[in-house]
């Protein structure tokens, strides 16, 4: 190669791109690193997903123009790891009743300021915690969590009025928490789980009628992604967190351990969490 073609303005072609990635942070840096994997992992959810879930669409009511109802899951099959080795499995902790798993989402409220969510996240849980905190709410200083998940909307509309309240959240011992209910865990100001407690990720769905539209529903899955990411970021939760619903079907659930969680800060400092 003659000089002229290995320098630009007299300057090494190497020396200025070495000037040109010192120009961004390595905090930067991570950040673009982040959104690439998180796109290249949304693509292959895309590609794949006709196979995966047949006449299913993924979840996005934006994206569809209609109300979606999700399928809440109660503790399934765990995910395996890398190499076919087995993973986190707490499901010899969680001690709710499916039947009372199934029911819609119900609050009471108890002594101390603490107010219980049990059951699936329905269409609709989002304005009947609304009604619970406006008739009650002064009283209200942590919500306990016991779900199998259920609409995403209505998950994160329950967080965000959580995280205005300024209440905790927490999982108890025996409790699980899956799908979109760890996205309501992420709305507390205190973020605690329990030692013998579940919390699950997957993929969202929503059961149809009609037939499955591959390019429609790679749009629903992008789109759906990319709110959780910015839902995860407003919450201060690391949106990595997220990876690992999308590597798990809805067959399965991934279960997080307590140095996952602290990790993706997913719980706070305020929680005590024993190593698993």
């Amino acid at each position: 190669m003659s000089e002229h073609q290995a320098t630009i303005g007299g300057q090494p072609r190497h020396n200025m791109f070495m000037r040109y990635i010192e120009r961004f942070d390595d905090g930067e840096i991570a950040r673009w690193a982040f959104r690439g994997l998180l796109a290249g992992a949304i693509v292959v959810i895309g590609l794949d997903l006709k196979a995966l879930y047949d006449d299913r669409l993924m979840l996005d009511p934006t994206a569809t123009g209609t109300t979606v109802i999700v399928e809440p899951v109660l503790p399934p099959a765990v995910r395996p790891g890398s190499e076919g080795q087995p993973t986190l499995d707490p499901r010899e902790n969680v001690t709710a009743d499916d039947d009372a798993m199934r029911r819609p989402l119900r609050f009471e409220l108890h002594s101390g300021g603490v107010m219980s969510a049990e059951g699936s996240i329905d269409v609709g849980a989002a304005q009947r915690f609304a009604a619970e905190m406006e008739a009650r709410g002064e009283y209200v200083k942590k919500l306990t969590l016991n779900s199998p998940g259920g609409s995403l909307d209505d998950a994160m509309a329950m967080a965000r009025l959580v995280r205005e309240q300024g209440i905790a959240t927490e999982v108890p011992d025996g409790a699980l928490c899956a799908s979109s209910c760890p996205l309501v865990l992420a709305g507390g100001a205190v973020r605690s789980v329990g030692e013998k407690a579940a919390v699950g990720l997957h993929q969202f769905y929503a059961a149809t009628k009609g037939p499955n539209d591959p390019a429609q529903a790679m749009s629903d899955a992008q789109a759906t992604a990319a709110r959780i990411a910015r839902y995860l970021s407003e919450m201060d939760v690391d949106p990595a967190l997220w990876l690992h619903a999308l590597d798990t079907p809805p067959q399965a659930l991934y279960y997080l351990s307590a140095e996952e969680m602290t990790r993706y800060r997913l719980t706070t400092g305020g929680a005590t969490l024993a190593s698993r």
